[in-house]
């Protein structure tokens, strides 16, 4: 291990007092705030942020609040209040929660809030020259004030804390999920870490309890009038459209924003997506993809261990053989559904079905991503000369699927299915970039067009449950106006604004439908499992896979 001397530190190289209350709550959550920057914000964190502007308006003439740094401790820190006491300056620490208490029911100090308060102490006393006997925390839920005696054991655990601390921000490596699962439950960053998750890795009977959250409630605001202006105004989102009164909506109640065609964004208004995180992407008016805003900053440890990762050959294969064996799962089991209440089923769905089951038993053998591309590409031959096999009697023929084409579509199913995926991709986009990977790396599919190798690996995924199912039910239930929904130009076959429209629809309403995962037990919907299979997916080289790629239709 190193030691402090040996580190390069500068004088600004200074350590904050909150990340050393981390530190001693979870190694393995300093890590993600202070070296790969991920930060989230919870009930709690919004609490305890209000707990303290209303002790900011309380009136008291002896409240100081007061930023220090120390070059020579290596610390810095703002203390919540500093009050002096018979001539002795005391920092006090106020906490949303309750206590702990020792075996005899006497109140104390956690373990986390008392590495804080000793920090803050100390630091005073190095930046102020003066002498600290003690700090003082005031916990609010049971009205506790537990006092925390500053002596030289306490120095020495704040000392040791800022070496961890340095010797953990040079490496590369996070530290494992913690022991205590009820840390877990309370932390601000469990839906990052995947703590629950990273145990069921190593511990295939292992129970876990859902920490990711169910859903994201924020509108995703699909823009696909030409023409049309994006701007700011305060804190919303403004919409021009032409010939439309003027549509504005709090940027708080906004994940994504989606331009189509020729629609126009202000440089405002990007920096202002940038800021409150909003998925900004861009599709062109024949529903190509083309790409998204990235606005990632910091987490380069992880685009280092993901390149040092997918660098590997063998890394490289093994993911791809679980992907080829998903994707090809999913396909096949939704043609099987297709024999569902039938007296007779086709040949041609019968015999597709044993075929890609003969197929998917080689996978697992093949030995180079190009023997993998081959039974890959005969699965898909397979599923879509069966996927006729699906549509109900009685549809308009001009809505039957003959065989994939693509760039242009030439026929209506194609045209469905070129709109989804382009929305598909876009989406996948969206949480490879909220998660903070980069895309030009994949595993799988090489570097072509404007897509990014990685958000083409990770669509494979879902591919079936998110476009393939849903536009297959929407012709078997009649939704689609043969004429109003497309534009027929030649040989070519686009979705019309109407149509592209009606699609949005039904996909966004799809992505709200919640789907079982399979290994985890738990339910979420489609919109939060394609940034979960992304965080999976960065467990693979994390030392916490074998839970990527498992999204299969049952």
């Amino acid at each position: 291990m190193q030691t402090l001397d040996c580190l390069e530190i500068t004088k600004a190289d200074t350590i904050r007092v909150s990340a050393l209350h981390a530190l001693a709550y979870c190694p393995r959550l300093f890590y993600l705030e202070e070296v790969e920057e991920l930060y989230t914000q919870d009930a709690a964190v919004f609490a305890g942020r209000r707990l303290h502007t209303e002790l900011e308006k309380q009136e008291d003439e002896e409240w100081e609040e007061l930023f220090l740094e120390s070059e020579e401790l290596g610390l810095r820190g703002r203390l919540d209040a500093l009050r002096t006491r018979d001539g002795q300056k005391i920092p006090y620490e106020h906490k949303r929660g309750r206590c702990h208490r020792d075996g005899n029911n006497q109140p104390q100090a956690w373990e986390s809030d008392k590495l804080q308060i000793l920090a803050y102490a100390y630091l005073l006393e190095s930046a102020l020259g003066i002498t600290v006997k003690e700090g003082r925390i005031r916990y609010h839920a049971d009205n506790v004030l537990v006092h925390v005696p500053l002596d030289n054991s306490g120095r020495a655990a704040v000392q040791e804390a800022i070496q961890q601390a340095r010797v953990l921000r040079q490496s590369t490596h996070r530290p494992p999920v913690t022991d205590n699962e009820r840390l877990c439950a309370r932390c601000s960053l469990a839906p990052v870490c995947l703590p629950e998750e990273a145990r069921l890795a190593h511990d295939r009977e292992w129970q876990p309890i859902r920490l990711f959250p169910e859903d994201d409630e924020r509108q995703i605001i699909h823009v696909l009038e030409p023409g049309t202006s994006v701007g700011r105004t305060g804190e919303q989102i403004k919409i021009a459209r032409r010939n439309q009164p003027v549509e504005t909506v709090p940027a708080r109640q906004v994940g994504q924003l989606v331009l189509h065609s020729f629609s126009q964004i202000s440089t405002q208004a990007l920096h202002f997506c940038a800021d409150q995180e909003i998925g900004l992407h861009f599709l062109s008016g024949g529903g190509r993809y083309i790409g998204s805003f990235d606005t990632r900053h910091g987490s380069i440890q992880r685009r280092i261990r993901q390149y040092a990762a997918l660098s590997n050959p063998d890394t490289c294969l093994e993911l791809a053989r679980k992907l080829v064996t998903c994707r090809g799962q999913g396909q096949r089991k939704f043609l099987m559904r297709g024999t569902r209440g039938k007296a007779e089923v086709p040949e041609t769905l019968n015999k597709a079905i044993k075929q890609m089951q003969i197929l998917l038993k080689e996978v697992p053998k093949a030995q180079s991503l190009a023997s993998l591309l081959g039974l890959e590409g005969n699965l898909a031959g397979l599923y879509f000369s069966a996927l006729p096999c699906l549509i109900s009697q009685g549809v308009a023929k001009e809505l039957c699927f003959n065989s994939r084409n693509r760039r242009p579509p030439k026929d209506r199913f194609n045209a469905l299915l070129g709109f989804g995926y382009a929305l598909l991709i876009k989406d996948v986009m969206n949480s490879i970039l909220t998660v903070g990977l980069e895309p030009a790396l994949g595993f799988y599919h090489q570097p072509r067009s404007q897509a990014a190798p990685l958000a083409l690996d990770l669509m494979e995924v879902f591919r079936v449950p998110l476009v393939d199912m849903p536009i297959m039910a929407s012709i078997n239930r009649a939704q689609w106006d043969v004429q109003a929904d497309f534009d027929i130009r030649g040989e070519q076959v686009w979705l019309s604004e109407a149509g592209k429209r009606k699609f949005v629809d039904l996909y966004e309403r799809r992505k709200q439908e919640s789907w079982k995962h399979p290994v985890t037990g738990y339910s979420l919907t489609y919109r939060r499992l394609l940034e979960l299979e992304v965080r999976l997916l960065e467990k693979e080289w994390s030392g916490e896979g074998g839970l990527f790629a498992q999204l299969i239709l049952r």
